[in-house]
């Protein structure tokens, strides 16, 4: 692909990264773009200009979660952009060596390994920390980081890459256009509204002021006793969340609020006992086996297929159904509460970020305090987590 079948400013862009790349005059450059606008294809087209350039150029590609690492992987290969030389996969696994304690247990994570790689092509970059963007800065190889400025900042601090870009795509491209959830997308950046009404069959918004209650909760109910695999439940208050998935568990025939094989987890707090990478706080999977293990805990073996790995090891049995993550039990030493988990059927806007799914049910739900462009971006976020089909319930 050349560029003379790019829109002008996914042309100006792609010459501009090319550029950079091939001598760089800065440590990093980042590039946002909003969903739609194609930075993914200027990614790969990026690629594929460097490999004529320098044939002997090694990229590691990488991103903050194992399931964006391996979208990315699988859209590069599409497009014939991944070359024997290149890498791609997690942060952590480009960057980080594992920390044992004298047991040979592992409890922490630690900048030590030598990247060998000649550039450094972060995607998903909205996600990434302030911890970990210094640490691949530390690597003295340029990096160029490719993110959503439109989204939320990062779970954990106040650190938003994406907050003042050195390029950006903000132009719709024509095939993203007549796409109703990028339509909306829109509408949620700019404006920080959705309006309520059918886009399509299976784009709609509904309003509790404007559409009769019963014909809402027979759509929502209908979508909870359906829940799959390919679907995220989002809203915004923790509180929304935990009974969200108490419905949810009761559909599904949970007789009991305590966790049983095949439940859907969230983990809540970043945890470093699996060997390989760490869980991260927002990271969903699976009960594979749960058994109760003593007052405090449960012994529970977690899949988690989308980044390809499994925890096992003791969860607390105070944290299921709590609004909050937990950080004290009477009795127990912090560092024997057990790993933080929770039912993830549904989870907060926030607790999404990095995940995609075919279907999104959202409930819309503003915090008091919420400025408006913090709204936006959660707006915004949210919306763009559907691939295909979004229902949204507002109030108004």
């Amino acid at each position: 692909m050349t560029s003379l079948s790019f829109s002008e400013d996914q042309a100006r862009v792609l010459e501009r990264l090319r550029a950079w790349s091939l001598n760089p005059d800065s440590r990093s450059i980042t590039l946002g773009g909003y969903a739609g606008t194609g930075k993914t294809t200027v990614t790969a087209a990026l690629r594929k200009e460097l490999a004529v350039a320098r044939p002997d150029l090694r990229v590691a590609f990488c991103s903050y979660t194992g399931k964006a690492s391996q979208v990315l992987r699988q859209t590069l290969l599409s497009q014939g952009a991944l070359f024997p030389q290149d890498t791609c996969g997690t942060i952590h696994s480009l960057l980080y060596s594992p920390v044992t304690s004298e047991d040979g247990s592992i409890i922490g994570w630690m900048r030590s390994k030598e990247v060998e790689a000649d550039l450094i092509i972060v995607d998903e970059a909205s996600m990434v920390t302030d911890h970990i963007w210094q640490d691949l800065l530390t690597t003295k190889l340029p990096v160029i980081a490719v993110g959503d400025h439109g989204q939320l900042p990062p779970i954990e601090g106040s650190f938003n890459l994406m907050n003042k870009t050195d390029l950006k795509l903000e132009r719709i491209h024509r095939q993203a256009e007549d796409n109703p959830i990028i339509q909306l997308a829109q509408e949620a950046r700019m404006h920080g509204k959705i309006p309520v009404g059918d886009f399509s069959n299976s784009v709609r918004k509904f309003s509790y002021a404007t559409h009769e209650a019963s014909d809402i909760d027979d759509v929502v109910d209908h979508l909870l006793s359906n829940i799959h695999d390919d679907m995220l439940i989002l809203c915004g208050y923790n509180k929304t969340r935990v009974n969200l998935n108490k419905s949810v568990r009761q559909k599904l025939g949970r007789e009991t609020d305590d966790p049983e094989g095949g439940d859907r987890v969230v983990c809540l707090k970043n945890t470093y006992v699996v060997p390989g990478s760490p869980i991260y706080n927002g990271m969903v999977g699976t009960l594979e086996s749960v058994w109760e293990e003593g007052e405090h805990w449960y012994a529970a073996e977690v899949a988690f297929a989308d980044e390809d790995r499994k925890f096992e090891g003791l969860i607390s049995r105070h944290q299921f159904n709590k609004p909050e993550t937990i950080s004290s039990v009477p009795g127990l030493e912090p560092k024997k509460i057990g790993e933080r988990f929770d039912y993830g059927y549904a989870l907060t806007v926030h607790k999404s970020q990095g995940s995609q799914a075919k279907t999104v049910l959202l409930f819309e739900e503003r915090f008091p305090k919420s400025d408006d462009e913090t709204w936006r971006r959660w707006l915004y976020t949210a919306v763009t987590r559907a691939r295909e089909n979004l229902y949204i319930v507002g109030r108004d």
